[in-house]
């Protein structure tokens, strides 16, 4: 095996799971899941049936992907932060699996503690969902996310630091314009723009 599960994991029938993967305590892997390369599902994480997880992907522990669900590349899921599948949830009118809604998590998004996204809606790449922050609409790309309901604040570098009015970032030096509301990456900056 090119993957570790830690012994106390359970693993179904008919499961992907890539190399340099690791699944640590007490997880639990659906059958038909996808689990891409180099990815890391913290303890107590629990993989739906059918879901499809990138590569680089971090689940930290106690978080739940439903069937529905699906992670690109390099998304961090921060610990203990939901995702739903049903919008109308009932016990006693439970859903067909076909009548989940769909939910993607674009590339390197970074999804924070504690933060629930409402099933229905697409999280854009590189995106950051605050500690606590309840998503109920779709994200652009870049955006900071924070609040109940998540409202945008800011916008945020591929590294993952937030933006500062210019739009350069303090950190990587990265440089970014805003067309129409889309924040586009232009480069490292040179200070002669």
């Amino acid at each position: 095996m090119s993957f570790y599960i830690h012994e106390s994991s359970y693993v179904e029938d008919n499961v992907h799971i890539g190399d340099n993967t690791k699944i640590w305590h007490f997880c639990h892997v659906q059958t038909g899941a996808i689990v891409g390369e180099n990815c890391s599902l913290g303890q107590n994480v629990n993989i739906a049936d059918n879901v499809k997880i990138g590569n680089g992907v971090k689940i930290q522990n106690n978080v739940s992907v439903y069937r529905g669900v699906e992670l690109e590349d390099y998304v961090f899921c921060g610990p203990s932060m939901v995702f739903t599948n049903d919008i109308a949830p009932r016990a006693r009118y439970p859903k067909e699996k076909e009548e989940y809604k769909r939910t993607l998590v674009k590339h390197d998004a970074t999804l924070g503690a504690n933060c629930t996204i409402l099933c229905g809606h697409t999280i854009g790449e590189f995106a950051t969902i605050a500690a606590g922050a309840v998503v109920t609409h779709d994200v652009l790309p870049y955006a900071l996310m924070a609040g109940i309901p998540a409202r945008q604040i800011g916008w945020v570098c591929e590294c993952g630091q937030v933006l500062k009015a210019d739009l350069v970032c303090n950190n990587c030096k990265s440089e970014y314009k805003l067309e129409n509301n889309v924040l586009k990456y232009r480069g490292v900056f040179d200070g002669n723009t």
